[in-house]
């Protein structure tokens, strides 16, 4: 009877057969290629293993970055610091964190502050974060013995808009100019990088310490 209804329904057979088939293909593809699933999961499976050992390792150099880092400055004589700080291995970015951290005692070796700043300054493979504060640094330890000039070219550099230290940068471009006696120019100066939407809280209330102690007007919204 069943047979019969299929012979006379015969999309019903037809597709019937049809399903058959594909199932029939189903399992033959799966017999032939049923490796490249097993595959992807397992490659899927190792890539979070790695994933989370990578992770595991990057945590544990931060780590023994960090612990080396706060043992070199522990040590009292300045010279003992620098071999321990300059002994202490690193990757990535933390060679410029360590460099960085070696130029923050301009008092005790001047020259080794400036040369380890120059290293950053000029490796182009580093972030511009990099790179623009270890110039905005060097700037401030070389102070009067580097050329106004040339503390001006290194400071417009790096007070282009889009730059990370740009209104840093424009604070010491005011003060070059106190240092020419360009007085009215420094005033107009720090009264507009006051209003300068990235300038911190900090910075524009050493601003308005400037601006008043030249006998500049505030503007308003800071005067009031």
């Amino acid at each position: 009877m069943t047979e019969a209804r299929r012979v006379s329904n015969p999309d019903s057979f037809i597709e019937e057969v049809t399903e058959e088939v594909r199932r029939d293909r189903l399992f033959s593809l799966f017999r032939k290629y049923g490796w490249i699933g097993i595959l992807l999961v397992v490659a899927l499976v190792g890539g979070t293993i790695w994933t989370e050992w990578t992770k595991s390792r990057a945590e544990a150099r931060a780590q023994a970055f960090g612990d080396a880092l706060i043992d070199a400055l522990d040590l009292g004589a300045p010279d003992e610091r620098r071999e321990a700080l300059a002994a202490i291995p690193t990757d990535g970015a933390q060679t410029v964190l360590l460099q960085l951290v070696i130029a923050s005692d301009p008092a005790e070796d001047r020259t080794a502050t400036l040369a380890a700043l120059d290293r950053v300054a000029a490796d182009a493979t580093l972030a511009p974060t990099y790179r623009d504060l270890a110039v905005l640094r060097r700037v401030l330890v070389a102070g009067a013995d580097m050329p106004l000039t040339d503390r001006r070219a290194a400071l417009e550099e790096i007070a282009q808009p889009g730059r990370p230290y740009r209104p840093l940068a424009a604070e010491l471009l005011a003060y070059l100019l106190i240092e020419e006696g360009r007085t009215d120019e420094a005033v107009t100066a720090m009264t507009t990088l006051m209003q300068d939407e990235e300038a911190s809280g900090a910075l524009r209330a050493r601003l308005g310490q400037m601006v008043t102690a030249l006998g500049g007007t505030l503007p308003e919204a800071s005067a009031g």
